[in-house]
């Protein structure tokens, strides 16, 4: 082994000896690490969000024994929580601090998880407890999401942000392939209070990260008012945000294309896929191996852009055109699936939607976070997750109708045409391209 590791170094010095342009030749800048604070966090948030994926589907479990309208019901109330408080949300942690706001949540979740826990120990679980769950987790979303969505730009600098958010999505991803089989294994062993034990845990953990954290919250969002220091109402504040968002070029292009995609793409694993499956006789477990697919997908690409990034100090060049090329590509997979005459095309299909999604999240997330200011950065991905969960709620029930009446590969197709349209509409975008 020295012999060895002692005679290289001088076999590459004669190389480059012989080889004048090999010594001429500038080094490949090593890139940097991502920050270490933003590491410890993301692990935090990870582990949360694989708790959090664990109870969701014990939640669901629990709903399912009051029937399908009930469990339906407890997933409309988390949806419409937050849909309806999300703008504001965004307002308080521009105004407090995105760091205090995540403290808070976490804190609330930690006492609502352990006492669901105690609840669904001791009565079981009825559906208004249930019904309470879901309405508390879907408030403390609606602030929580928009300040951990900001918590990247006040980590990691400008030009590493699209390897942290890449890193972050596959770590997502992995939580979310993870989240059902590990509820599934509590709910086994010890049902709806196990689910809930084991998510407070996480949430323990990450109050304890972020507890830890050196982010000091310098950002506030000004009063937008008279010029007075009387700060504005929350309302006016969140106002403020969808103002500043629809009057910037960029970000307006950036959000109408991140809800066509939310509208287009999320309703075809999720909703279609299963549909076509069970309509063309494949069963539940082509089904399944469709989904894993697309979260396959989603994951390979995610971890692909944490590697190579984009460079240390350097802007991420040809994001939105990056963002159109995911789209186009996950249109081709959309209508492989649409046509699938057995369900190993139908994975593949799934493979390559999910391959595209997770290039456009990949690339438009940087884009959409990196050009929002920073005294309105919750506020923005406030707007972000309303404008999808928006669309997804309206295109979901829409498609659902039509497969009803038409079947369901006549709305996968429609979707494929959709989510094309708008990558070509993104390519053909002057302020997309050049973003």
């Amino acid at each position: 082994m020295t012999t060895t590791g002692s005679l290289a170094p001088d076999a590459d010095a004669d190389a480059d000896a012989a080889d004048p342009s090999a010594v001429a030749r500038p080094a490949r800048p090593a890139r940097p690490a991502l920050p270490a604070p933003y590491l410890r966090w993301l692990a935090g948030a990870q582990l949360g969000a694989l708790g959090d994926a664990a109870l969701a589907f014990a939640l669901g479990w629990a709903a399912a024994a009051h029937g399908g309208a009930a469990a339906g019901l407890v997933l409309t109330v988390i949806t419409v929580a937050r849909t309806v408080l999300v703008l504001v949300g965004g307002a308080v942690a521009d105004r407090l601090g995105a760091r205090r706001v995540m403290l808070a949540g976490d804190a609330v979740m930690l006492a609502a998880t352990l006492a669901l826990a105690a609840a669904a120990g001791l009565r079981g679980s009825p559906l208004g407890l249930l019904l309470l769950a879901a309405l508390v987790i879907g408030v403390v979303d609606a602030f929580y999401l928009p300040a951990s969505g900001s918590m990247p730009r006040l980590l990691v600098d400008a030009g590493e942000l699209p390897r942290a958010l890449a890193l972050r999505q596959a770590g997502g991803q992995l939580a979310a392939l993870l989240g059902a089989p590990l509820g599934g294994a509590l709910v086994a062993a010890g049902g709806l209070p196990a689910a809930a034990l084991v998510d407070a845990a996480s949430f323990a953990v990450l109050l304890l990260v972020l507890l830890l954290l050196p982010v000091s919250d310098p950002r506030r969002a000004p009063a937008a008012g008279n010029g007075t220091d009387k700060p504005a109402g929350l309302v006016r504040e969140a106002a403020a945000g969808v103002r500043l968002a629809t009057g910037d070029r960029l970000l307006r292009a950036a959000l109408l294309l991140a809800g066509a995609a939310a509208g287009a793409v999320l309703p075809v694993v999720s909703l279609l896929g299963p549909l076509l499956a069970r309509t063309a006789g494949w069963g539940a477990g082509a089904a399944g191996l469709v989904a894993g697919a697309q979260g396959a997908g989603v994951l390979a690409v995610a971890v692909l852009l944490a590697r190579r990034g984009v460079g240390p100090g350097r802007p991420p060049h040809g994001a939105g055109t990056g963002a159109a090329a995911g789209l186009c590509a996950a249109a081709a997979g959309i209508a492989l699936l649409a046509a699938a005459p057995v369900p190993a095309a139908a994975v593949i299909g799934g493979l390559l939607t999910g391959a595209g999604s997770g290039l456009f999240a990949g690339r438009l997330g940087p884009l959409v976070l990196g050009a929002a200011p920073d005294t309105h950065l919750s506020r923005v991905q406030a707007l972000l997750t309303l404008v999808q969960s928006a669309a997804l709620v309206v295109s979901t029930g829409a498609l659902g109708l039509l497969a009803d009446t038409a079947g369901p590969r006549v709305p996968i197709a429609l979707c494929a045409l959709a989510t094309g349209a708008a990558g070509v509409l993104a390519l053909a975008s002057p302020v997309l391209r050049r973003a």
